[in-house]
């Protein structure tokens, strides 16, 4: 019996999400602050205490911490998708940016799609049973 040789690229496997597996979407995290501005202080107490926990909690993500002198604080999120997202830490205390930062880290990075006034369920095919109406029964729907 012969057997079947196996190719390179025959053995590779392509990431994807479902429901054996999750890749998170998020690859860094860069949290910029002022060394001197008052509104960073608390953007530099996070990153002074509680960085190091949140970087051990999730050691998929790359972290990295950027002075940037005469601006506001902000944390931004790099993403799979090319996309980054930016949101400001000024005014915010410590447990605020802990929050912004796992939002950051719980978001795909895709654009945020409105809701209102458009189909929120798509399909190529109609529905089996057609669209409901009270119109359709025996007896009216009255409200």
């Amino acid at each position: 019996m012969a057997t079947q040789q196996l190719w390179r690229a025959q053995l590779r496997s392509y990431p994807a999400n479902g429901h054996t597996a999750f890749i998170p979407q998020i690859r860094k995290v860069v949290l910029e602050f002022c060394q001197h501005y008052p509104s960073s202080s608390n953007a530099r107490t996070f990153i002074s205490n509680h960085l190091e926990r949140v970087a051990r909690e999730h050691p998929y993500v790359e972290f990295v911490v950027r002075q940037r002198n005469g601006h506001e604080p902000i944390a931004r999120g790099f993403y799979a998708n090319g996309r980054d997202k930016v949101i400001p830490l000024n005014k915010l205390q410590v447990t605020g940016i802990e929050r912004k930062v796992q939002l950051l880290m719980d978001s795909s990075g895709a654009k945020i799609k409105p809701l209102k006034g458009a189909r929120t369920v798509e399909s190529t095919t109609e529905s089996a049973r057609g669209i409901w109406s009270g119109l359709h029964v025996d007896t009216p729907f009255t409200i």
